[in-house]
């Protein structure tokens, strides 16, 4: 009997040990908070999404959501340092601590997010794209068929390679992959002339078409061989850093819905002060509750953030509207009220 119970007892003490542990390992949140600055992983060469100015500056709809979770857990979009990472680098940056979030074109998909995989949790979905390929508009080449016996320029360590795999396999189409480790090098294999075509996110290819210097001599073909929503992500395990980050993202997308702008914030804020009546906006904007404490930030963060970067489609219009370098149109990019996918739960 007595070994009996001194196994039970034994076995109550790990599974104690066990809960402390769990309880007292810091959310990474915290740590954002204690150092004064949020250490984000972009990549850095893709215009319009993330790219580094001549003057040491990043711009880019990625480097804006950055901006945005700096300004809810730090109060400052300012306080923000960019790394910029390669493909195969980003990972690692998450898993070994070196950057605290990722915001960099990168695909929500099934291996990565799952436990026994890369073991990342996503944040909502920020573009919703697809794989395309581009060639030169001289070889005459208008589908996926008239690659067949060509070499295709593609960065490795990316699901664009096992896509582009995947998509000629499935039309027994033979083709010869040129690998690269990161977009730029994509982009100057292909206008060296190394391969016939170049692979990428769709996005990706209208960015590198910009900077091309005659862009009507290229042409990204009809055909979309996946489909990528690009997420943002941080490691798994932390829901404190990721709650909070998958409502910074519905905050974009709750306040372009709610017609809350960069310009006009000031005057929603004071409106729903002094309208006791209008619940949903005031718990929206902090007024009154506490859903920003139960995200471990305060309650007044989707202003923070608004007055930081404006909402989602003013982000969207910033880097990838019409009148920007990079014009790509929104689609299913709009928010869902206009026939887009972007959807935010409400704020109660």
């Amino acid at each position: 009997m007595r070994r009996i119970f001194t196994g039970i007892l034994t076995f109550s003490m790990l599974l104690t040990g066990c809960v402390n542990n769990s309880v007292g390992t810091q959310s990474r949140l915290e740590v954002i908070k204690k150092r004064g600055s949020l250490i984000c992983g972009v990549s850095g060469k893709i215009p319009g999404f993330s790219f580094l100015k001549s003057n040491g500056t990043y711009q880019g709809l990625d480097v804006d959501i950055c901006k945005a979770f700096a300004a809810a857990f730090l109060g400052s979009s300012q306080k923000v340092q960019f790394r910029p990472l390669t493909a195969p680098e980003r990972f690692t940056a998450i898993r070994t601590g070196e950057i605290d979030l990722l915001s960099r074109n990168t695909t929500f998909n099934l291996s990565r997010d799952s436990s026994k995989g890369n073991g990342l949790i996503f944040a909502p979905v920020i573009f919703h794209d697809g794989q395309g390929l581009m060639v030169r508009k001289s070889l005459k080449i208008n589908n996926l068929e008239g690659l067949a016996q060509k070499s295709i320029c593609v960065g490795s360590g990316t699901t664009t390679e096992q896509n582009i795999n995947d998509a000629f396999e499935s039309k027994s189409l033979p083709y010869t992959p040129i690998k690269y480790q990161d977009l730029n090098q994509v982009v100057a294999g292909y206008l060296q002339g190394r391969c016939a075509a170049m692979t990428s996110d769709r996005s990706q290819l209208a960015a590198a078409k910009s900077g091309f210097k005659n862009p009507k001599a290229h042409i990204i073909l009809d055909d979309v061989l996946s489909k990528e929503p690009l997420a943002p992500a941080s490691a798994g395990g932390d829901q404190l850093l990721s709650d909070a980050m998958r409502w910074v993202i519905f905050a974009l997308f709750t306040a372009e819905e709610k017609g809350i702008t960069q310009s006009n914030i000031n005057q929603k804020l004071e409106i729903a002060k002094s309208n006791p009546q209008m619940k949903p906006l005031r718990r929206f904007l902090g007024i009154e509750g506490d859903l920003g404490e139960k995200l471990g930030l305060p309650n007044d963060f989707v202003v923070k953030v608004i007055t930081s970067t404006g909402n989602y489609g003013e982000i969207y219009n910033r880097h990838l509207g019409p009148n920007s370098k990079v014009p790509i149109p929104r689609g299913l990019n709009k928010i869902y009220t206009e026939g887009g996918l972007h959807f935010a739960p409400p704020f109660n």
